[in-house]
């Protein structure tokens, strides 16, 4: 089956191509569509089809796998961008090719996504089916090696959200497009749904840069998954100073308990202990460690906007014990070292929460420049006695190296790993 000759190219693995294309819709007037509840582009003439090849290297016999793009969620960047679709592929990183199928982008979308099915799943053999022939068409021809016919199986996609709410697009100079978005996550079974505020960034759209949770600004016996329907964010407002709703970042803070000794030694002496926080986003944690643990904080953040978000979306509020700075983080932490910064200037802590500006390296963090002997050697330079370097880390997929510099390292380092 030819799909056009445009598409030629496609019958050979070529590390990280992206191609997307319309196609007839082979859902349209049929029991398996998957989209059917009118809200995604039910009535489209065509998909989208998108296919993306693994940047690793493939092998001799390349494995193809196929995802429908979840109902009202075509328009997300995780599934819309390059650089999300990458997310998902190295996700699943026994293929070499990963093809998407949905709604094409100009399809409406509900204002209020409802991620949760209404209805029990449907058998996805129909569909899969539907697909089969377009899938079959869009592997590799090493894929049907000794004339085996390859098995293209349908992914699915899964989180924990219930609901999704754009609130606000916006974009820095240095980060982007930025996204933030009110949200009811699914906890556990046992618990009821929780609204909680999300930043995520155009350039890593699987990678929930902030959370915090929400409380409804006028006075209600309940928070309700209704609340966000039609809000625009103006009846929810951040819980500012609570629990971290972030994993990783409660494991950043509860790393203060290998020093809390001279954290409490600093605070009899009546002064309040130093935190530098390399990477602001949202400022939970800044907040976090300003109300919660009264410490002196310091944020570098190197997009304006990213803080102008932080201040109206996040309830970031700065204070005489509560600094942001924007400017490069690794560079101011440089130039402290060299004595740029205020006369004895040492901090009982840094914490790192920076992602690598590489997209294309799939979500990873920190940058590996944060590895470098000099920067760590400034790290130590500007850590009073007892001081930690906290950082959160997401190595890169099939990619250990920056657990290994860090292993080499000489200050004393707490490693945390992230989560998205």
């Amino acid at each position: 089956m030819a799909v056009s000759p445009e598409l030629e190219g496609l019958r050979r693995i070529a590390p990280s191509r992206f191609v997307s294309f319309a196609f007839p819709n082979p859902f349209l007037g049929h029991a398996s569509n998957p989209y059917g509840g009118g809200d995604d582009g039910d009535a489209g003439e065509c998909v989208r089809v998108a296919v993306l090849d693994s940047p690793l290297p493939a092998p001799p016999v390349p494995a193809t796998a196929a995802m429908l793009v979840p109902s009202g969620r075509h328009r997300d960047w995780i599934f819309s961008t390059r650089a999300g679709h990458l997310h998902l592929l190295l996700s699943a990183t026994r293929f070499s090719r990963l093809i998407l199928v949905g709604p094409e982008l100009s399809a409406p979308s509900p204002r209020v996504v409802s991620c949760a099915r209404r209805r029990p799943d449907p058998d996805p053999d129909p569909a899969h089916a539907r697909l089969l022939p377009l899938l079959l068409a869009l592997c590799p021809v090493a894929a049907f090696r000794g004339n085996a016919v390859p098995d293209v199986p349908l992914l699915t996609f899964q989180d924990d959200l219930l609901r999704l709410a754009p609130i606000e697009f916006v974009a820095g100079p240095v980060v982007g497009e930025m996204v933030v978005e009110d949200v009811a996550v699914d906890c556990s079974p046992s618990r009821p749904a929780e609204l909680r505020r999300r930043l995520r960034f155009k350039r890593m759209p699987c990678l929930v840069q902030t959370q915090v949770r929400l409380r409804q600004s006028h006075a209600s016996p309940s928070l309700s998954l209704e609340a966000l329907e039609g809000s625009s964010g103006e009846l929810l407002q951040p819980e500012v100073g609570g629990p971290l709703a972030q994993p990783y970042l409660q494991a950043m803070v509860a790393g203060l308990a290998v020093t809390a000794p001279s954290i409490e030694k600093s605070i009899q002496s009546g002064a309040r202990p130093r935190c530098l926080c390399a990477g602001v986003g949202g400022g939970s944690l800044l907040m976090s460690l300003r109300v919660g643990l009264q410490f002196d904080v310091l944020g570098i953040e190197a997009d304006g906007v990213v803080l102008d978000v932080a201040r109206s979306h996040f309830g970031l509020v700065e204070d005489e014990f509560l600094r942001v700075h924007v400017g490069d983080a690794i560079q101011t932490i440089e130039g402290f070292a060299a004595g740029q910064g205020e006369p004895g200037m040492n901090f009982s802590a840094v914490m790192v929460d920076l992602d690598s500006s590489d997209a294309m390296c799939g979500v990873s963090a920190p940058p590996l420049e944060m590895a470098r002997g000099s920067v760590l050697l400034s790290v130590r330079t500007i850590l009073d006695h007892h001081g930690l370097l906290i950082l959160n880390v997401i190595p890169p997929p099939a990619d250990k190296t920056f657990y290994k510099a860090c292993h080499r390292s000489k200050p004393q380092l707490l490693v945390t790993p992230g989560s998205f």
